[in-house]
Order: C-alpha cells, then structure tokens, then sequence
C-alpha cells in the first residue's frame, strides 16, 4: 500500500552571471551544511537536487551494528517447538524503539532498540500459534498479529492487537483478539489499509465483505453480493470485480465510497472473450487492465479515454506498487524493478537495482515516505569478497531518475558482514532511526546504520 504523501518542490533561477573571470564555483563539492543550503537556493537543480544529496548523506557510510537473534536454544522450556530449529527470516517490522521479527516457523519475537537490544518478549502466546504476518497500526500504537493454530488444523485466520505499551512489559498476553465474529477460514482474509484507516475482512461462510475502522475496530458496512470476485482498495475508494458475463465479453465493475459504501460508478470494461485477464487494478480515475498476450489497457474511468501499451512493451509483472503521490507506478517483473506513469510510458530504469530474489514480495523492499527512494536486496555488481560466495548488497535508489545513491557491500575481509549479506531473506528501514534491518536465513537479524 501506499505511503504517507510528500511534495516536490521545484525552484527556477536566472543564470549567474560572473563578473570576472574567475571559474565558477564548484556545486553541491562543499561539506559544509550552510554551502549546501546555499546551493540549494541557487542552483537549477533547486530543492530537488537537494534532497538527493541529502540522501546520499544519510546513507554515507552505513556499517553493521549489531545482530539480533531470535532462535533459542531454551526453546523447550517455553514449550515453542518450532524453536528447536533455526528458521529464516520472512517479515520485519519496526515499531517506535521496538523490532518485530517473524520467521517462517511462525515464531514471532519483539526487541528493544537501545543500547542492549535486548529480546523483550516472543508474541506467541501459547505453544499452538503460528505467526503468520504483522501489521503495526500506527493509529493507536499498537501491532496486530495475524495467526492460525493446531487446533483446527491452522486453517482459520486469527487476529489480535497487543498495545506497544504492553510489549514494552513483556506482556503480550494482554492483548485482545480483533473480528472474532467473523470465520476467516480459507478463502476468507483480512487486509490492512493504513492509507484509509480501514480494515477490509472476507468471511468464506457466509461469503459476506465487512468494512471496520483500523482505529476502534468498529464495523462500518457489509458488503453482500455472491458475484464478486475480488476487492481492490485505493485512497478513497474500492474498485469492485465481478465474475466475467458468461458470454466471457465483459467484466462488471462497481466503484465504492471506502467510507461508506455508496456506489459512485458501475460499468463494464469489455474482455477479449478467449483471454484470460492477467489482472486489473485501480489507481484513483485510473484503471489498468491486461490479459493474456493482450497490450495493457490503462482506462480514465471518468470519460473513457483509453491507452494501449503494447505486450512486447509492457509484459505482465509479479507485483505492483503504486505512488500515489507522486502519480506512477513501480512493476516488478523477475528481477527488475521499472517506474511508470499513466500515459503509460516507462519513465525510469535502474542503473544498479536487480533484486537478488526473483519472487518479489513488499517484506523485503522497502519505499520510503517520501516515496522517492526505493530499498531492496539486490544482485552486486562489483562483488570483492574474498571467498567463493556471492553476497549481495543493500542498494538504496532514487526512484524518479534510477540512480543508485547508496550501496552497502562486503569491500573487506570481515566475517560478520560477510554473513550479514548472505542470504538476506527480509529488509525493513527505519526512517525515523535512519536504520537498515536484514533478516537472513539463519532467524538473524542485522542493524545497519551510520
């Protein structure tokens, strides 16, 4: 989902005119802080060029710091027995001074960032719970939890918020459990939307969609209509899928309020009748559609203006992101990652960002507020490590113009980073900190910062 909003700022000057002659002066060369503020207002480039040195300053010189560890050896003596073995690294969260860390055995385990990075507590709160995912619900301080147990043979989705407050008390048990009126037994779900406040829930009983306030957890609407298919959520609205027409010619599609449920628009988007639809997604007025060896179709929903992209331009990628503020789109498709606009044109490629897992997911790249910088585990180019092995780096990339800003890389001989690069299975960045956190298979996690 989307991040919080920014604004680009964007100033136009005169040219400098010198009266001598003198060379001009050098730009954006000084170290000093009241030299670069002073470039910032003079030069053409203006603020722009300003945020992305500032960038490359926050990231100058980033190092290992420290190493968490949340396999046990005690395991049995808390009666968690997938913590008898080592597992890696699948989601890491950061809340205020605290990391969550989930590895794949379902084992969840929250750390205090300060001077001990002590372990806290582990969130499983009997020895049948399987963490699947985290959520932090930055609206009241809180992280949820979503789980399934061996009780019911891990087939239903369980949720529970656990105030920080309490985390902080190493009492995770006093939290309390979220939608216990619902059966989120597969093909039920829950997602979690921080843009709108909302929780969007799917009961497979009773095939009923429930709206809730991610603040309170207070239901607002339901939503009962057998023929859906799928439920996309952008700031503001929902973009309902229905079953395809029999006849395979059409999709119907229903635009929702997310605030209350009123329809604002139906229509139907015609289909070819023997493709299959690869996907469709809406962002805002914008609604993008693509079948199977068919070009991507990019729809204004207002007016009907259309946009082809041909497949040979636009092939069908593993996953989305959308900036909404910003107005573009990344694609992720095998290792690369691509930046797009709405007119449907490709508007930035990476210098140096091929991500090292081919299955991309957002547990292991990263995009800032700001929406300007993307953070990913990538390939690296320009390996020195000394062994055999192929590590790979930590690539920090401006996403507006590809360029590679910051790279963390093994240039020495230093057994620590050399297996803190090595199979990085999970990323997250801490704005706030300005820290890098990597998990990697072995149930580690790694603190990078400057």
């Amino acid at each position: 989902r989307a991040k919080p909003q920014s604004w680009w700022l964007f100033c136009v000057s005169p040219p400098l005119q010198y009266l001598t002659m003198r060379p001009p002066p050098r730009r954006c060369k000084e170290s000093n802080v009241i030299r670069k503020l002073m470039n910032r207002e003079i030069c053409r480039s203006g603020a722009r060029a300003f945020m992305q040195t500032g960038a490359q300053e926050k990231f100058k010189n980033f190092g290992l710091q420290g190493e968490l560890d949340t396999h046990d050896p005690d395991a049995s003596k808390l009666s968690l027995h997938f913590l008898l073995k080592r597992s890696k690294i699948v989601e890491i969260v950061a809340a205020k001074d605290i990391i969550f860390a989930l590895a794949s055995s379902g084992v969840c385990v929250a750390f205090a960032r300060d001077k001990s990075n002590q372990r806290l507590c582990f969130l499983n709160t009997s020895s049948e719970e399987v963490i699947r995912s985290l959520f932090y619900n930055k609206s009241n301080n809180s992280i949820i939890t979503v789980s399934v147990y061996n009780h019911d043979n891990f087939s239903s989705l369980n949720c529970r918020s656990t105030p920080l407050e309490y985390i902080r008390k190493r009492d995770p048990a006093a939290g309390f459990p979220l939608f216990e009126s619902e059966s989120l037994r597969w093909p039920g779900f829950v997602e979690f939307d921080d843009v709108n406040g909302k929780v969007l829930t799917y009961s497979a009983t009773d095939r009923i969609y429930k709206v809730w306030d991610l603040k309170n957890y207070t239901h607002l609407y339901s939503i009962s209509d057998k023929s859906i298919h799928e439920i996309k959520i952008s700031p503001g609205i929902m973009l309902l899928i229905y079953q395809k027409a029999s006849n395979g010619g059409h999709v119907p599609l229903k635009i929702l309020s997310i605030e209350n449920g009123d329809v604002l628009q139906s229509f139907k988007h015609q289909l070819h009748r023997s493709k299959k639809i690869d996907f469709i997604e809406q962002f805002n007025e914008k609604l993008l559609v693509k079948q199977d060896t068919e070009s991507l179709q990019i729809v204004d929903v207002r007016d009907g203006d259309r946009t082809e992209v041909m497949c040979t331009q636009f092939m069908t990628p593993s996953a989305f992101i959308f900036l909404y503020e910003n107005q573009l789109f990344l694609t992720f498709r095998q290792r690369n990652v691509s930046v797009w606009n709405f007119r449907g044109e490709k508007v930035t490629s990476f210098e140096d960002h091929t991500l090292w897992h081919p299955d991309c997911n957002t547990n292991n790249i990263y995009i800032t507020s700001h929406q300007d910088l993307i953070i990913s585990y990538c390939k690296s180019r320009d390996n020195k490590a000394r062994d055999s092995r192929d590590l790979g780096s930590i690539n920090v990339s401006n996403i507006l113009n590809g360029k590679c800003i910051a790279k963390i890389r093994c240039n020495d001989s230093s057994r620590p980073t050399q297996m803190a690069l090595e199979d990085v299975t999970a990323l997250f960045y801490n704005e706030e900190r300005n820290e890098i956190y990597t998990g990697n298979k072995d149930g580690r996690v790694h603190i990078w910062s400057n």
